[in-house]
């Protein structure tokens, strides 16, 4: 072999390994945390100065209408210590492995009206076209999947009402379900959301998951030359902070 030759198909071959090697490091293991209520939980309370959140009142009146607040807290793929929603898919890629994508939209709005200790009215409301990926090359195919410019939003409907129990006003931990219907890409499935919530201070904190089938709600997952395979359903997540309307 010529040395020219070899030479040429040693850079080749070095080319090709950094190139694996940068893809490597751009996508794998670096999706975010999944919701956790303990972590919103102490991100609020450590930005939350009334005398709610030191532990000096007992319990808090939380019957009226509570409203997503957009301003408390941030929202990035680093930091999202503010309310968001969004999604996480398992993928397999070619001389990578199996990965999380992970998309993520800090635009969301809604309301809830509390009676005494029971959620009676509640309604979200997401902008999918601000849907973003933990790896921005994701994002064209995102939301050619989800044909944000034909279904621009997606929307949670509570259908019946939700007994928070006497731990509600007092700061304590709750798990409970939210039943009602779901509309992604223009389809409306009815759903059971397990949530867990909790008051801190001034601000009631809302998380959960839930896991969906995308064909269920008319979508079909997304492909490129580099991706093997892609699961056909993954969780959606959701981190919600109200306050008082």
């Amino acid at each position: 072999m010529k040395p020219s030759l070899k030479y040429g198909l040693i850079v080749i071959v070095l080319i090709g390994l950094l190139g694996s090697a940068a893809a490597y490091l751009f996508l794998k293991d670096n999706s975010p945390e999944a919701v956790s209520l303990d972590a919103a939980s102490d991100s609020v309370a450590g930005s939350d100065t009334s005398e709610t959140s030191s532990g000096s009142a007992k319990e808090v009146e939380i019957a009226g209408k509570w409203a997503v607040d957009s301003d408390a807290g941030e929202f990035t793929f680093d930091s999202a210590t503010g309310s968001f929603a969004g999604f996480r898919i398992t993928e397999e890629l070619a001389q990578i492995g199996t990965t999380e994508a992970v998309g993520r939209t800090g635009d969301v709005q809604g309301t809830m009206t509390i009676d005494g200790s029971t959620v009676t009215e509640a309604t979200f409301t997401i902008d999918m076209t601000t849907l973003s990926s933990n790896d921005s090359r994701r994002n064209g195919k995102i939301q050619g999947a989800l044909q944000t410019d034909q279904f621009p939003t997606a929307s949670f409907t509570l259908t019946e009402p939700i007994d928070l129990g006497p731990d509600a006003t007092a700061g304590g931990d709750l798990t409970v379900n939210a039943i009602g219907n779901m509309t992604i890409h223009g389809q409306t499935q009815p759903v059971t959301l397990p949530l867990q919530a909790k008051l801190v201070g001034s601000t009631i904190i809302v998380v959960g998951s839930l896991d969906v089938t995308f064909a269920d709600y008319g979508v079909e997952v997304p492909t490129a030359p580099i991706v093997i395979s892609v699961q056909d359903h993954g969780p959606i997540e959701f981190q919600l902070l109200f306050a008082r309307a």
